[in-house]
């Protein structure tokens, strides 16, 4: 939150854009697992336990479109697909572990 010159208060548009992307439900989750480093499809989903294929799809394909993700072909055979983690996506990690921090030290483990 903001205040602009006549004291009304605004919401900063960076945090707005970066909710409006990492609040979408396995954004996060996805960007935190490829900080191990490169990964299959099947991989992240058995990772990420709860996620559909669809789900992980259409997450992988926002996040490459983002810029954060990179997916990777390699030719076979068998042909293998990969993503990883580009630098805009790595240049998140900080601020990840931090929110994972704060999380675990303010929010209950049911969550």
């Amino acid at each position: 939150m903001a205040e602009d010159a006549a004291g009304d208060r605004s919401c900063d548009g960076a945090l707005v854009r970066v909710f409006a992307l990492l609040g979408k439900r396995w954004n996060g989750v996805i960007i935190g697992t490829l900080a191990a480093g490169p990964a299959g499809f099947a991989e992240l989903r058995r990772a990420i336990g709860g996620i559909s294929d669809s789900m992980l799809s259409d997450r992988l394909t926002e996040l490459t479109s983002a810029g954060l993700v990179l997916r990777e072909v390699r030719d076979g055979p068998p042909l293998a697909v990969s993503y990883r983690l580009s630098d805009r996506g790595a240049a998140l990690l900080p601020a990840l572990d931090e929110l994972a921090r704060w999380a675990a030290n303010h929010l209950p483990t049911d969550c």
